[in-house]
């Protein structure tokens, strides 16, 4: 049974929401540019897992160039978080299950989490996974390239041979959203199930790359119904039901037992 939507508090800069008896952690970790404030991009998505019963812990996200300071950073906010809330009693469960969900950037983040650095993960969960190189991925890059060689760290080729000599964690959801032209998961997979073959679960949902930050805004009609209203409502509809498909998608991986 779902749970009510707990309050957002902020634990040492992380964003958290703490339902009644957690039956596991969620670590999560946006994409470029979108995750400086997580609790607000991806607020519908995080405190639908926070009903389930998932306890959310979102690390905001300062971009860089070095991809693996970034992970580590992540990972070190997220262990001091789980601390803290140990330390004030507010978590006192031990041994709860770990998943990490990254979209976009954040699935980078979290395999080279799972890769470089001894973590133990029940699972991940891969939105919209993307490595592409500096001069595709940031805007305007091309005029720094000038005067120097602007790339990230680790690279897109040295990040794929990482996982695939170093990556750990054996349950795995990849999702890959039909209208977005910048997923590389089809990348990902294959090295995913050479490494695990049977643990590695994929699924194809309608939406686009940004469909994780969509929101389920109301939209008032005015006093008459216009063809404006009409607009507004049918693409309000449409964002809403793939929001609502990713959110039990993803539920339903992290327990078969949730009601879809």
């Amino acid at each position: 049974m779902a749970q009510r939507v707990p309050d957002w508090q902020d634990v040492t800069g992380s964003s958290v929401l703490i339902p009644n008896r957690p039956k596991g952690i969620i670590h999560f970790l946006g994409g470029a540019f979108v995750a400086t404030a997580p609790k607000y991009t991806y607020r519908f998505l995080l405190e639908y897992l926070a009903r389930q019963g998932y306890l959310v812990i979102a690390t905001p996200l300062i971009n860089t160039l070095n991809h693996k300071e970034m992970a580590q950073e992540s990972l070190n906010r997220f262990e001091q978080t789980c601390d803290r809330l140990y330390a004030t009693g507010q978590l006192r469960q031990r041994g709860l299950p770990v998943y990490g969900v990254g979209h976009s950037l954040g699935c980078k983040l979290h395999l080279l989490i799972s890769s470089l650095f001894s973590v133990k993960r029940a699972g991940n969960i891969f939105m919209a996974y993307n490595n592409y190189p500096a001069r595709r991925s940031i805007p305007f890059v091309d005029q720094l390239s000038v005067l120097t060689d602007v790339e990230f760290t680790p690279s897109p080729e040295q990040t794929q041979e990482l996982i695939a000599s170093h990556y750990g964690v054996r349950r795995n959801l990849l999702i890959k959203f039909q209208d977005d032209t910048i997923d590389q998961s089809l990348i990902l997979r294959p090295v995913l199930e050479g490494m695990f073959p049977d643990w590695v679960s994929f699924r194809l949902l309608k939406g686009t790359h940004l469909t994780p930050i969509a929101q389920d805004i109301p939209w008032e009609v005015g006093q008459s119904f216009s063809p404006f209203d009409a607009m507004a409502q049918w693409v309000k509809q449409g964002l809403y039901r793939d929001l609502n498909t990713l959110t039990r998608e993803v539920a339903f991986w992290l327990d078969p037992t949730t009601v879809r």
